[in-house]
């Protein structure tokens, strides 16, 4: 899904600030939000992480870039918890309002009118599965990834679209990310590590520097086929 949530390789957002000791939680709330995220899946407000993923990605823009990390899950949670009707905007609203929250507060959650089905729980632990499908690449084949987006849940992000790389590992089949957050089942599609030089990636990327992407097959042709 294209969206300001896409950040990788974008620059003028400042310094990443490393603490060496960076507890679990910085705020008590942002354990009450991670406690959340199990109960709001017990719930079945979502069945699987990829739902639970794209859940933040459909935040409020400013919200995803203000709130912080706890702050996106909190309006994502809150998005899934009312498109699953277990609670209602009204409810959440007297809520915040009651803890201190202002009329004019930014509100992260954007609930669609028209949600995709949660889907079915995942029915084995993990994200490996089985599949009869022969990989459609090998160690060392070249390949070009497609150049075009989604409005939907992807994992290839939107700076290493369009470009030439090199396949250097294959993972077998996994759960495809892309069909699994919209409810439409798990789809297991074979996953690969792309190395991408830097200066295939960014018009000033250096050649010496290589960039390694663990990416789907559907989202890659041979590097001869362009879209």
């Amino acid at each position: 899904m294209d969206g300001i949530h896409d950040l990788g390789g974008k620059q003028g957002f400042g310094e990443v600030h490393v603490e060496p000791d960076e507890p679990a939680f910085h705020e008590r709330w942002e354990a009450g939000v991670f406690t959340m995220s199990g109960a709001g899946r017990l719930a079945g407000a979502w069945t699987n992480t990829d739902r639970f993923r794209h859940s933040i990605e459909r935040i409020d823009p400013v919200a995803y870039l203000t709130h912080g990390y706890y702050g996106r899950w909190l309006g994502g949670i809150e998005t899934l918890l009312v498109e699953a009707g277990i609670v209602d905007r009204a409810e959440i609203t007297a809520r915040a309002i009651a803890a201190g929250a202002g009329a004019d507060d930014l509100i992260a959650s954007r609930p669609a009118a028209s949600p995709a089905p949660i889907g079915e729980p995942p029915p084995v632990e993990g994200a490996r599965r089985e599949t009869n499908a022969s990989p459609g690449f090998s160690i060392g084949d070249l390949v070009r990834t497609r150049a075009t987006g989604t409005m939907g849940h992807t994992r290839l992000p939107a700076y290493a679209r369009g470009r030439n790389g090199t396949v250097i590992a294959c993972h077998g089949a996994w759960v495809y990310p892309d069909s699994n957050a919209h409810g439409r089942g798990e789809q297991p599609q074979h996953l690969y590590t792309v190395r991408f030089a830097g200066s295939e990636l960014w018009s000033d990327g250096d050649s010496r520097v290589n960039v390694s992407l663990d990416l789907f097959e559907p989202y890659m042709l041979p590097a001869r086929d362009h879209d």
